[in-house]
């Protein structure tokens, strides 16, 4: 490996972290790079997870250090989250590298456009146990089953389900959901590696990058206008890595 790639793995990995922790879509630029960089899409999918599991574990040390998050509510919410993201990893590890390379693109093109969406303002107030409901636990398995199989954009899911359907407040929704893809990362993780998935070496220098970017998310706390300035830097790399995905399908 060269130099400019592990500038770029700690790099590209240090603005996923932060994108990841404070808004959605860092995966649609860590898991291209994987595959730009040699990686078979399948491998570059479990090496992926590396990465994501530490910047969750950062993330959420940092946030239960100021005291933010409930560990009762992210364990209710995680387990169906688990048991989706067991059946999903099992399910990516089995189809080919060229469907999932036209997975990912789907998933890309769908996720920038559910962050182009504006987000109402809603009434909200905070989560306990007791608001919790089948068709919420239901809809956990689903993001888990995603987040599983391919991770790309899960965070626009989080906000369908933490702030559109509970009506939690967005700050609230990062630190819920920086716990609960920890937890559910780490049994997928597992899958990936059994299938001889993961790049440890890759993995952890971008992870050490997104440890970074997290760590710093945290501090920052984002203003809404500042949520607003990356989300549209992010469309804009994304933008471009489409193409090149794209691009790279075609020739």
């Amino acid at each position: 490996m060269t130099l400019l790639e592990v500038l770029a793995l700690l790099a590209l990995g240090g603005l996923s972290g932060f994108i990841n922790v404070l808004s959605a879509g860092g995966s649609m630029l860590t898991l291209p790079l994987l595959i730009f960089l040699g990686l078979p899409p399948l491998v570059a999918n479990g090496t992926n997870r590396v990465a994501i599991t530490l910047q969750s574990i950062a993330a959420v040390g940092s946030f239960h250090r100021i005291g933010q998050g409930s560990l009762a509510v992210s364990l209710h919410l995680a387990m169906p989250a688990v048991l989706g993201s067991l059946i999903g990893a099992w399910i990516a590890t089995r189809i080919s590298n060229e469907m999932f390379e036209w997975v990912l693109i789907a998933a890309m093109i769908s996720a920038s456009v559910f962050m182009i969406l504006p987000q109402p303002k809603l009434d909200t107030r905070p989560l306990t146990p007791d608001r919790l409901r089948p068709v919420i636990y239901f809809a956990m398995f689903v993001i888990g089953l995603y987040g599983g199989f391919i991770q790309v954009g899960v965070g626009a899911l989080f906000i369908v389900v933490l702030y559109r359907m509970l009506k939690i407040d967005l700050r609230q929704v990062n630190v819920f959901k920086v716990a609960i893809v920890l937890i559910y990362t780490v049994p997928a993780l597992a899958v990936f590696a059994v299938s001889g998935q993961v790049r440890w070496g890759v993995g952890l220098l971008l992870g050490l990058g997104t440890i970074m970017g997290a760590l710093l998310a945290v501090r920052v706390n984002m203003s809404p206008r500042g949520a607003q300035w990356v989300k549209w830097i992010t469309l804009i790399m994304v933008a471009a890595i489409l193409v090149r995905l794209i691009w790279f399908q075609k020739y």
